[in-house]
């Protein structure tokens, strides 16, 4: 469970709090009374959640590229961050085949610049670096978070290397298991696919889908048998929140790589999902399959989570038909002009209602 009074006043560094999953954090954050400093590059598509959840408002807000050393050492030693949540990168499979540097540079040297101006400054209890299920080398069967890293593609690749610099920094320079100390703590999260509203990215399923059918067009699908771990992205939000507060309270206890994806229902492939979404939204939406080249995308993902849920008493809350529920009504709240900060805000708390009813004796 997510201890809200945890969080009352505390200063949290959110790097990428412009883009999708970033954006949610930052107002969960937000509606918990936490001190949110953000970093990130200005949001890359329009309209964008960061805008329509004025999220600016209410936190300090740093436009400045992870890249950038210098901007990252000045905001951690500037704001003296207690907890930081990274997640910053290029987070996509095929602009990494356009743009391969660029995404290395992104989310490897990325990674390691905020690791380095936290060594530096100091003071930082809780790190918890976003990685991706996209990390692990391919295989039929659920990925457990000790199986070999890999990745064919450059995003794939990039996020496997994320991993290790984690793991160099976290044995070189922070509280170790063998040492028992509280000191900064580093862990990695590895997350399923995230699904939700405020999401316009180019190439990403669900925001690809929902201008196709607010189009009235059928959606071209590259990989419809594609199977891939989806959850809302307020359930691996809630993995992170958890992580950070035991990471902080227990330090190298927790400081290890993390799985959070779906669990206790049938894998889902890309078809299963649009078939569900399509009926969800109405209005005759459809789908068919482009069968045009395109580079290769692993066939199946899925991650094992019983480690999150034994540890760390982290569960999955919504199943996919729950997910894209809250994912198509949250769309069609901005189409209706709805105020997208509300809309958020109460799926949060409806997040969280599930989450209380679900220990409730």
């Amino acid at each position: 469970m997510i201890t809200p009074a945890f969080w009352q006043d505390r200063r949290v560094l959110v790097t990428g709090h412009t883009g999708f999953k970033g954006g949610w954090l930052a107002l969960w954050l937000q509606t918990m009374g936490a001190r949110v400093i953000g970093l990130a590059l200005p949001p890359a598509t329009q309209p964008n959640l960061f805008e329509l959840t004025r999220l600016a408002g209410q936190m300090v807000s740093i436009l400045a590229d992870i890249r950038d050393r210098d901007a990252l050492a000045a905001a951690i030693a500037g704001h003296r961050p207690e907890v930081v949540f990274h997640l910053a990168a290029q987070a996509l499979v095929l602009p990494s085949y356009s743009h391969p540097a660029e995404t290395y540079a992104s989310n490897v040297m990325g990674t390691v610049n905020l690791l380095d101006a936290i060594r530096q400054t100091g003071g930082v209890r809780s790190v918890v670096i976003v990685s991706s299920d996209k990390c692990y080398q391919p295989r039929a069967t659920a990925c457990n978070e000790s199986d070999p890293l890999g990745g064919a593609d450059p995003y794939s690749s990039s996020k496997a290397c994320t991993e290790l610099v984690a793991a160099a920094y976290r044995a070189s320079f922070f509280s170790s298991i063998d040492r028992g100390d509280l000191g900064t703590a580093v862990a990695t999260a590895r997350a399923g696919n995230a699904i939700g509203g405020g999401d316009w990215a180019a190439g990403r399923l669900i925001p690809d889908a929902v201008r196709a059918f607010a189009d009235r067009r059928p959606l071209l699908v590259r990989h419809p048998e594609a199977i891939r771990p989806w959850q809302h992205v307020l359930e691996p939000l809630a993995g992170y929140l958890i992580l950070g507060e035991r990471l902080y309270q227990h330090g190298a206890r927790f400081a290890e790589a993390w799985n959070f994806g779906p669990a206790g229902e049938p894998a889902h492939s890309v078809a299963d999902l649009l078939a569900t979404m399509a009926e969800l939204w109405g209005d005759g939406a459809t789908w068919r399959r482009d069968d045009t080249a395109h580079p290769h995308e692993a066939p199946c993902l899925r991650l094992a989570v019983t480690k999150a849920a034994q540890a760390l008493q982290w569960h999955p809350r919504w199943p996919l038909a729950t997910a894209l529920q809250m994912t198509v009504d949250w769309y069609r709240a901005h189409g209706d002009g709805k105020d997208m900060a509300t809309v958020s805000r109460q799926q949060i708390s409806r997040y969280c209602e599930s989450a209380q009813d679900a220990v409730r004796p």
